[in-house]
């Protein structure tokens, strides 16, 4: 875990003066993998695992940056947003995203970016499907923000930051991981509809608690393999479309609804179309098309104390992102079965983007012990001969300036 304090001393050590702290912690989603650019709904909860930033303004438009983590420091002109050219490491295409998305943002009456020196930490795993990438981009646009003495609510923020993953990092994300770190509650998951961005709180029952298993396989969101996969919606979504056109042309009214997005459509509009499709678009689409069920479902058992449903609904989850979706591997696979056999889970399932990272399971509290976490690294061990990562998490807050004199707030 982060101590704030070492931080602070660590920052005024590099930097000669005091900083202002900034934490926008990691996710783990229980359910609704692949539905968020598709218009479709989720149910992250924010981790108790976070980026920090330690900053403090400058005074010559540049961003002097340094990661703890990886031990290197860059610094970007705000002028042309280039950042020094030998950091080759991904991180800084994430701050120098925020910082120049957050600057061509801004209004003519507020302020803009302003140089600043930041100090970056974190606990959250990078490259585990936790959402590393987003909690960096979260926790320095709120930095910058405040610093600047701009007003932004967090909605804009988060889209702020998805842009800049998008056109700096290369990843075409939808908006669950920005927006579950500005708007994670404590012992809460979050129903998100990601078409209007719509929050409706659902709280962890007492009785159960939230178990993350890292595979130790690393994943790489901006490979291929993620954006192929959003190609693919996009082009069952562009049949159906033309379907649907075709069919109200023919007959007024026979097109149900216009369709946007997979949200809008439903296994029978699929299947009729399925002539059309390649058989890899079809899989595709039928998983998000059951996905945003599941999400929806699952959401209301949780509601309703009803962890057994949850549960079956998870291990389909799972079982639809290694068949239709593809983006499960040997490990995930391996992991899922693990957990799912031990006594008191309701039910496990691959997180994040998927081809490595975690795999997350809902479990009887008084099953939750050092014993389970054990038995699961020792039989992952014997299966793959790594030693996996398990913790028991508690939901968390969102974005939050830990020490601000200013009188900014993010709402």
């Amino acid at each position: 875990m982060i101590d704030p304090d070492d931080l602070s001393r660590e920052f005024e050590a590099r930097f000669a003066r005091a900083p202002r702290l900034y934490r926008a912690p990691g996710r783990v989603n229980l359910i609704g993998e692949h539905t968020d650019y598709n218009d479709g709904f989720v149910l992250p909860l924010a981790l108790d695992r976070s980026t920090w930033v330690a900053a403090a303004p400058r005074d010559d438009g540049k961003l002097v940056v340094r990661s703890r983590e990886y031990g290197e420091t860059a610094t970007i002109d705000l002028d042309d947003g280039r950042a020094d050219p030998c950091v080759h490491s991904d991180w800084v295409r994430y701050v120098s995203g925020v910082a120049a998305v957050l600057s061509g943002g801004a209004r003519a009456s507020q302020a803009s970016v302003r140089g600043a020196d930041l100090l970056i930490a974190s606990d959250v795993p990078i490259g585990a499907g936790l959402s590393s990438s987003a909690a960096l981009e979260v926790a320095c646009a709120s930095a910058l923000v405040d610093l600047a003495g701009m007003s932004m609510d967090l909605d804009r923020l988060a889209l702020a930051c998805q842009r800049a993953e998008h056109e700096f990092a290369g990843t075409r994300c939808g908006i669950m991981d920005q927006m579950i770190a500005c708007y994670g509650r404590a012992g809460h998951a979050l129903m998100l509809d990601t078409r209007n961005l719509s929050r409706t709180y659902v709280p962890l029952p007492a009785s159960v608690r939230v178990v993350v298993c890292n595979t130790m396989v690393a994943h790489a969101l901006a490979s291929a393999e993620y954006n192929a996969r959003r190609a693919d919606c996009e082009a069952g979504v562009a049949a159906l479309r033309e379907r649907c056109h075709a069919g109200a042309t023919q007959v007024p009214g026979t097109c149900h609804a216009a369709i946007r997005a997979l949200r809008d459509a439903t296994l029978d509009d699929l299947h009729a179309i399925r002539d059309t499709l390649s058989p890899q678009v079809f899989r595709r689409c039928r998983h998000v098309i059951t996905e945003n069920d599941r999400v929806v479902r699952a959401a209301a058992a949780l509601a309703a104390t009803d962890c057994t449903a949850v549960g079956a609904l998870m291990a389909a989850s799972h079982t639809s992102l290694r068949d239709d979706y593809e983006v499960s591997c040997a490990e995930l696979d391996a992991m899922a079965s693990i957990v799912s056999s031990l006594e008191g889970v309701f039910g496990a399932r691959m997180t994040g983007g998927g081809f490595g990272g975690c795999v997350v399971a809902l479990v009887d509290a008084g099953a939750a012990t050092e014993q389970f976490q054990q038995t699961i690294q020792e039989r992952y061990f014997a299966q793959t001969g790594q030693r996996p990562d398990v913790w028991v998490c508690t939901a968390g807050n969102g974005v939050a300036p830990v020490s601000s004199t200013t009188s900014v707030s993010l709402s």
